[in-house]
């Protein structure tokens, strides 16, 4: 079996954040990517291209993190938290105690919401902001629309949806086992 190559980056708010080399190549990878897009679409100078890059691949990971600590505010809400979040590749997963038992249906589905709540928070936060910014144009209505697009299409849209690794997969398995297995309004 092939080791784990990961790298441990701290704490943060109590949360173990590690990346796994996935993830560092994904970002060399977008930051190249969006070089050349900047470059020959928006036609941006090389050095705003560059930081352009770095800006939006930047803003993309901490918009991950921001929808992890959603998850994270939603476990320490159930009793059962979250220990931390290893970014693999474009995207992060939450990582759980391991000897956490059977738990119920409920306490899956209240985790699993969390991210998705708080990255339509953040989509909210962040359309005002490039509502303010139209005026002023250029690249800080870039990054703000930018930011607005992966927070909803990624983290809140995207991550409802039953991919197999997303929330929303979480969702489909445990939504029939909840008590009583109706929803409650």
């Amino acid at each position: 079996m092939m080791p784990k190559r990961e790298i441990y980056l701290g704490k943060f708010l109590g949360l173990e954040i590690r990346a796994a080399l996935s993830a560092i190549i994904t970002a060399v990878f977008a930051i190249g990517a969006l070089f050349l897009v900047l470059t020959k679409i928006f036609k941006w100078r090389p050095w705003a291209t560059l930081l352009g890059g770095i800006l939006v691949t930047k803003i993309h990971y901490l918009s991950d993190l921001w929808h992890h600590l959603g998850h994270a505010r939603a476990a320490e809400q159930t009793g059962y938290p979250m220990k931390g979040l290893t970014f693999i590749g474009p995207i992060a997963r939450s990582i759980y105690p391991e000897n956490e038992g059977l738990l119920p249906a409920e306490t899956h589905i209240q985790r699993a919401l969390g991210g998705p709540i708080f990255s339509l928070l953040l989509t909210f936060g962040v359309g005002i902001l490039a509502l303010l910014l139209r005026f002023i144009g250029g690249p800080p209505l870039f990054l703000a629309v930018f930011a607005l697009l992966d927070n909803l299409l990624v983290f809140t849209i995207g991550a409802l949806l039953p991919l197999g690794f997303t929330d929303g997969s979480t969702l489909l398995t445990w939504w029939d086992q909840r008590s009583g297995g109706r929803l409650s309004l």
